[in-house]
């Protein structure tokens, strides 16, 4: 059975049918996902019946492996899944995995293990479809921007808010101090496309004013969180979903009412950014290669 690409949404996401991910695929099989993830962004995977190890071999079709995370756990024994579960912290607000590293992976797995009865969609928008929509002078502006990621970054909770369990994750998560300079308008390397490249992670505008970055990083992140750019995903058991990390975003919504939650995550390596006149990201803080390779 060849491989079915099916269009979820006009601008971002397809189902992939016709192939089980289970099993090792082949070069025609990778490369027809590979163009179908170049077209859509994000790519599901229904009734797929993996384990850890089986979720790790289909992510290394596309390239080596990060480890889970730069400073959080691993799931135990797999020391390249990282368990996305809500007793752990919930990531409702809209990033790019771990944009405050040199080079961030180029791709994230999600896959379903528990999901609640209700809520808890992944929300995952396609950053070029943003940045087509922005006016052409928002556009050139774009162009010429280098934004600061941390993640050391505000999280815009009163401390008085946060119980000993919350600042006890975020401790970990600030463990090593990252910070990183990227272009704000990202070229894709596979196939040129520009797309936005910011997210909760960017937190300056190089050159700004914290205030005077925080209102342009705000109006161009509107572009990126425009209905029509986003899929929102239901999810349902035995569900991987695949999407590029270099030019979306993505959100998990936190609207189940504490019920039980987790995804497994497993991403790919990637490449060091470069911008539109061929400037690569450059380091400020922190050394992620204990995290990642670099992918060539």
């Amino acid at each position: 059975m060849s491989i079915e690409i099916s269009k979820v949404t006009a601008n971002i996401g397809a189902r992939v049918l016709g192939v089980d991910i289970s099993k090792p695929l082949d070069e025609e099989q990778v490369t027809a996902i590979r163009e179908a993830l170049n077209v859509h962004k994000a790519l599901v995977f229904d009734d797929v019946h993996l384990d850890d190890e089986g979720q790790q071999a289909f992510a290394r079709h596309f390239g080596d492996l990060t480890t889970a995370h730069p400073t959080v756990a691993a799931v135990d024994g797999a020391p390249n899944v990282l368990p996305v579960d809500s007793e752990r912290g919930r990531a409702n607000h809209w990033h790019t995995d771990v944009t405050f590293v040199l080079n961030p992976p180029q791709a994230s797995t999600l896959r379903s293990i528990t999901i609640p009865p209700y809520g808890g969609e992944t929300l995952i928008s396609s950053s070029a479809a943003a940045y087509r929509d922005l006016p052409a002078p928002l556009r050139a502006l774009a162009d010429t921007l280098w934004a600061e990621h941390t993640n050391d970054y505000d999280y815009a909770v009163p401390d008085e808010q946060i119980d000993e369990e919350q600042a006890a994750q975020r401790a970990q998560f600030t463990s090593i101090k990252f910070r990183t300079a990227h272009p704000v308008v990202r070229v894709h390397p596979l196939t040129g496309e520009r797309g936005l490249f910011i997210g909760g992670f960017a937190q300056r505008i190089v050159g700004l004013s914290v205030g005077e970055s925080r209102k342009l990083l705000d109006l161009f992140q509107s572009y990126v969180t425009r209905p029509e750019n986003i899929l929102r995903w239901r999810w349902s058991p035995n569900q991987l979903v695949l999407f590029d990390n270099r030019i979306t975003q993505h959100y998990a919504i936190d609207n189940y009412d504490g019920r039980p939650r987790r995804l497994h995550r497993v991403t790919v390596a990637g490449d060091v950014p470069v911008g539109i006149e061929g400037k690569e990201s450059y380091s400020i803080e922190g050394d992620a290669s204990h995290y990642t390779s670099v992918a060539e």
